[in-house]
């Protein structure tokens, strides 16, 4: 099982051979939330590679990734464990055939391990192959605060109360990873059990770096032409501004297309890949697409 880093450059290199390539910032706070055992909350815009943190931590430490996808209305059930009722009824209903009347023996049966339906955090508290499994808790702004505060417990003691069974704690803590795309606040109990950190966009020179590590294919003339645009663009008025995730699929868009280099045609063409929304989609498109191109391009120039 590999070794959990010993310094800031140990983790960003480490994150670096899954060709996950942060900042010093985002590589500090990922380094102390291992070494510390603190579960790290990332807050900041969709697609600026908050959930892939928890894929590469996973992959280069050889570590199970348990993710806990999170949606409105989700519940104890479905997070953290149920009873398998199926089971027990057909317990009970074998238990009347054979004359077992004992109901307080037959009780303390069906409460039992053997009925409990693991559920991902759960789970996540169990030994794992490897090693204490990486716990993604994904986009936990769209649950509600009732959910949020089972959370509380499994934050700050690692352990889950099952009122049948008592107490369960982990060994050994997983690595939790918390992320929000900050469509609403979530609530300071839960915050105050984590590290925290904002994930920016990146800039030039990282999102280049992070573009040319994703897709080595893509010529330096083009890669350096998509991120100028695409920063370009994230200064207007946008109802969603394009993430990493949209840039690496907008060049692989551009590569499957031959381009060599950018013109205002292709964009228009291939806007779909880069925005997400119809509004933001006419407000690129056509003669504004000119316009922001020539802008990239003295940007280009610029940090040339």
């Amino acid at each position: 099982m590999p070794t959990l880093p010993s310094s800031i450059d140990d983790t960003i290199e480490l994150l670096a051979t899954q060709n996950y390539i942060c900042n010093r910032s985002l590589g500090t706070v990922v380094h102390l939330a291992l070494k510390l055992q603190k579960p790290l909350f990332l807050e900041g815009e969709a697609g600026v590679g908050k959930t892939e943190i928890a894929r590469a931590l996973s992959q280069c430490l050889g570590r199970r990734l348990i993710r806990l996808q999170c949606y409105e209305g989700l519940d104890a059930a479905s997070a953290i464990y149920e009873w398998n009722f199926a089971a027990q009824m057909i317990a009970i209903r074998a238990a009347e055939v054979s004359g077992d009347t004992d109901r307080h023996q037959l009780q303390k049966e069906l409460i039992t391990d053997e009925y409990l339906i693991r559920r991902p955090l759960l789970e996540a508290l169990e030994p794992q192959p490897g090693g204490p499994p990486v716990l993604l808790i994904d986009e936990i702004d769209r649950t509600d605060e009732p959910f949020e505060a089972y959370l509380l417990e499994i934050l700050s003691e690692f352990q889950i109360t099952i009122p049948e069974l008592g107490a369960i704690k982990a060994d050994q803590p997983p690595i939790v990873i918390l992320t929000s795309n900050r469509t609403r606040e979530v609530h300071d109990a839960l915050k105050r059990r984590c590290l925290y950190h904002w994930v920016e966009f990146p800039d030039f020179d990282l999102e280049l770096q992070i573009l040319r590590t994703q897709l080595p294919q893509v010529t330096e003339q083009l890669s350096t032409e998509i991120v100028n645009f695409v920063h370009t663009i994230r200064h207007e008025e946008l109802f969603k501004s394009p993430g990493i995730a949209e840039t690496i699929d907008w060049a692989k868009c551009l590569v499957a297309l031959d381009t060599v280099a950018l013109a205002p045609d292709v964009i228009n063409d291939t806007l779909g890949a880069l925005l997400k929304y119809q509004d933001d989609i006419v407000r690129i498109a056509g003669a504004e697409t000119t316009r922001l191109l020539d802008e990239a391009k003295q940007m280009h120039s610029h940090n040339d």
